[in-house]
């Protein structure tokens, strides 16, 4: 009977049989991944560079822009190029830091949403106790607090999966390496321990929607005693968005770790896949930062600067060609 020691690498699941829909799925991918970055990194330069927008509200989504695009890049970029390469490899110790850095970045992620609906809820329910309760320091502290928590989420559940010893095999039915399928692998009892660790998390996660529910219950009947409508439908526009998307990423993570066996279904667990860790990076600048109009103008600004500082650039580029010439 073998064990993790003899396993020197995994099988990913592969999206395509076929190198003409393996392609496919890399320039999908790729334009998920160039969506992201172009998104979440004009968020973290628009936010860090404009002085008007160094406020708790746009540092937390500087911090949920950073942590969405490290969280898309420890799982598209792999399963881009074994696409391309068409190849399903893994290493051992390249599975263990994609699960762990991956279970970082989407408790992170997940902890901040929880702490920017508490932003949304001072803002609107006590605003003149905005300042005292979301100070500098208390929004660094909330917000490292959120990184923290991730880390040692990540440890616990990567140390525990992969101290087991595996016997089932090297194929991981995910087209990433995650605490479930490869529990699937082990040939000890002890995974009821990280069995357990992981209804803990889901509980801990649905105590966190509970949580968000309840700051916009408050927020609602707060909005619906606002005498213009206008302001209203200001406040409804960007809190539904933001329920809509944990509620997303709540259902479909709780639903692909916490299913019971009978509904085991490779392409359904591909697509719930995606939708949890490829889609929210992607859509979360557009719902929670573009339809924010003080954003749009710093991002304009930001993009304005880069576009006459390339201009420059190539005209002083073109004039000292010509001197030479």
């Amino acid at each position: 009977m073998s064990n993790s020691s003899s396993i020197t690498h995994f099988l990913l699941l592969p999206f395509a049989d076929t190198r003409e829909l393996q392609l496919c799925h890399f320039w999908l991918f790729l334009g998920i991944s160039l969506a992201a970055l172009v998104g979440n990194g004009l968020i973290i330069t628009s936010t860090a560079c404009d002085q008007h927008l160094h406020t708790p509200r746009y540092f937390f989504l500087l911090n949920l822009s950073l942590l969405d695009l490290c969280c898309i890049s420890t799982t598209v970029p792999r399963s881009m190029a074994n696409s391309l390469r068409d190849t399903r490899d893994i290493s051992y110790t390249g599975c263990a830091a994609q699960l762990f850095f991956f279970l970082f970045f989407i408790s992170a992620d997940y902890f901040l949403l929880t702490i920017m609906s508490y932003d949304r809820y001072v803002a609107i329910c006590k605003p003149l106790h905005y300042r005292a309760l979301l100070g500098s320091r208390a929004c660094v502290h909330m917000a490292a607090a959120a990184w923290g928590a991730g880390f040692l989420h990540a440890l616990l559940h990567t140390a525990n999966t992969f101290s087991l010893p595996l016997c089932g095999g090297n194929a991981v039915e995910q087209f990433f390496c995650v605490a479930p399928h490869i529990l699937k692998l082990s040939c000890s009892h002890s995974y009821l321990r990280e069995a357990g660790l992981l209804v803990l998390s889901c509980l801990l996660a649905l105590g966190s929607f509970v949580f968000i529910v309840g700051s916009y219950v408050q927020i609602f009947r707060a909005v619906l005693r606002i005498p213009s409508e206008q302001g209203r439908h200001k406040a409804f526009s960007m809190c539904l968005p933001h329920l809509a998307v944990v509620s997303l990423f709540v259902s479909t993570g709780t639903f692909v770790y916490l299913k019971p066996p009978s509904f085991s279904c490779p392409s359904l667990d591909l697509v719930l896949s995606v939708l949890y860790s490829g889609v929210p990076p992607v859509v979360n600048p557009l719902i929670y930062s573009l339809r924010n109009q003080e954003l749009k103008d710093a991002v304009r600004k930001q993009m304005t600067g880069c576009v006459s500082a390339a201009i420059h650039c190539l005209l002083s580029s073109a004039k000292g060609s010509q001197r030479r010439s």
